[in-house]
C-alpha cells in the first residue's frame, strides 16, 4: 500500500512538472537570469584621425586598415529588459603613411588590438522572437605585439614600436532574431572610442610619434545561444 501511494505521488509530481519543463524549453524570448552566448564574425573599421608624424615628417599622417576576425561575447540579463554584455576579441591592424616619404614606404607597423568592452543594454521586446536592443558602456583597449614592417626597417634601420593603451566609451545597437527556442541570429554594431599615441624608435630617423584617434565602427553577424 505504501509503495502504491509513493508511486502515485511520483507520477503526480512528474505530471505537474513536465508541462512546466516543456514550457521552459519552448518559451519565446529572454527574461531575468538568462545568460546569452554569441559567436560573431566582426569587421573592425577604424575612422581614424591622425596627427603629423613628428618631428621628421611634418605634414605626413598615418592611416589604419580594416580587420575581420571572430568574436565571442556573453550577456547576463539582470532583468527582463536590462542586460550586461562583455565582448572578447582581438584583431590585427597595419598602419601606413598617407603621403610623402612615409607613403613611399607603405605599411609602417603592425599591431594586435585587444578591446574588452562592457556595455549595459536595454532590450526593447524581451518576450518576442525579434528583440532589438541598444547599449552604452566602457572600453579598455590593449595594443600588443607591435612590430615594424620590413619596409620601415629597410628604410630607417632597426625600429621599436610602442602604442599606448586606451580607455574610452562605447555605444551599441543590435537585434536578436529567434531561430529556435534557444538559438538566435544576431546583428550588432558598435562605435568604440579609442585614442592612442604610437612611438617609433628608429635607428636612422630617431624617435617619431603620431597620435591616432581610431574610433572604429565594429559590425558583426553571428549566432547566439540561450544557456
Amino acid at each position: 500500500m505504501k509503495i502504491a501511494l509513493i508511486g502515485a505521488a511520483l507520477i503526480a509530481i512528474a505530471a505537474a512538472t513536465a508541462p512546466a519543463a516543456a514550457q521552459e524549453e519552448d518559451r519565446t524570448g529572454i527574461r531575468a537570469g538568462d545568460v546569452l552566448l554569441r559567436a560573431r564574425a566582426i569587421m573592425v573599421a577604424p575612422n581614424e584621425r591622425s596627427s603629423d608624424i613628428l618631428p621628421a615628417f611634418p605634414g605626413e599622417r598615418a592611416s589604419v586598415d580594416n580587420s575581420v576576425m571572430p568574436e565571442l561575447d556573453l550577456t547576463y540579463m539582470a532583468t527582463d529588459h536590462i542586460g550586461f554584455e562583455l565582448i572578447a576579441a582581438t584583431t590585427r591592424h597595419s598602419a601606413s603613411g598617407r603621403s610623402g616619404t612615409t607613403r613611399s614606404i607603405g605599411k609602417l607597423a603592425n599591431t594586435w588590438v585587444l578591446p574588452p568592452t562592457l556595455t549595459a543594454q536595454y532590450h526593447f521586446n524581451p518576450r518576442g522572437s525579434i528583440r532589438p536592443y541598444a547599449g552604452a558602456g566602457i572600453n579598455y583597449t590593449i595594443f600588443w605585439d607591435e612590430e615594424p614592417t620590413r619596409g620601415l626597417t629597410g628604410a630607417v634601420g632597426q625600429t621599436r614600436v610602442h602604442m599606448d593603451d586606451s580607455v574610452g566609451w562605447a555605444a551599441q545597437l543590435g537585434v536578436d532574431v529567434d531561430l529556435t527556442p534557444r538559438f538566435f541570429l544576431n546583428l550588432d554594431a558598435k562605435y568604440i572610442d579609442i585614442d592612442t599615441e604610437a612611438r617609433l624608435d628608429t635607428t636612422a630617423a630617431g624617435t617619431q610619434t603620431v597620435k591616432l584617434d581610431l574610433d572604429p565602427l565594429v559590425v558583426g553577424v553571428g549566432i547566439g545561444l540561450r544557456l
